[in-house]
């Protein structure tokens, strides 16, 4: 009988053990998935090329449908020729040099495989000191060298009635040519070629694209960047 007893009590430390070991293993099998799954994860994310657009309301595509704005337009062209980048758009209505600078922190958690910056437009329909609206446009893109020095920087030239006088519009204009040649980066000469100062391609404002204007700003910024893609 005693020997019975020992033999149960054993059987049963033994099949605790068996028990421990086993669920011990399933974890460690779940862990196991759980850790290669987020490595895959991780890896895909850095692998996965982008392009930003930072800008105003022009890349927001004020008055459209944000799928009729030109980033989403740059995206349909390199869907269609299965190229492995996704755009992001980071336009805002009303943005200034300045208020773009205070917020593109935000979006430089991710690296950008390509920076496209399209600010200014509305520092000079303000009259903004155009020393000030220089220096938030290098800070701007400091911050994006500085912390991802491959990533490739582009510059939307932008251009402004000469409501603000002959001196300003003309001097306003150099800014984007400027910062291109101190930064060594690619300039798009005029986001709005062929559509500024058109009425038939901007909205009644006289500022913002219609639906075939931004057709056309995204054949300009296109001739820009399908070199580098």
């Amino acid at each position: 009988m005693y020997k019975l007893h020992v033999i149960s009590r054993l059987s049963l430390f033994l099949g605790f053990i068996i028990s421990f070991s086993a669920c011990n293993n399933a974890t460690s099998r779940r862990e196991e998935v759980v850790q290669k799954k987020e490595e895959t994860q991780s890896n895909e994310k850095k692998s996965e090329k982008t392009i930003l657009f930072f800008g105003d309301s022009m890349s927001a595509g004020y008055g459209v449908d944000q799928e009729e704005a030109f980033p989403a337009l740059i995206q349909d062209k390199i869907d269609s020729l299965e190229l492995d980048y996704k755009v992001i758009n980071g336009g805002l209505s009303g943005e200034t040099s300045a208020s773009g600078l205070s917020r593109i922190d935000w979006f430089l958690e991710d690296e950008p495989t390509i920076f496209i910056l399209e600010l200014g437009g509305n520092d000079g329909l303000r009259g903004i000191q155009l020393s000030a609206t220089k220096e938030n446009l290098q800070a701007i893109l400091d911050k994006v060298k500085n912390k991802y020095p491959n990533t490739q920087l582009m510059l939307a030239g932008m251009q402004i009635p000469p409501n603000m006088g002959e001196d300003y519009t003309s001097e306003f204009k150099k800014i984007y040519p400027e910062l291109a040649q101190n930064n060594d980066l690619i300039l798009i000469p005029f986001l709005l070629e062929g559509v500024g100062g058109n009425p038939e391609l901007n909205q009644p404002d006289g500022i913002h694209p219609t639906i075939e204007g931004h057709k056309i700003v995204a054949e300009t910024v296109w001739k820009h960047l399908s070199p580098i893609l």
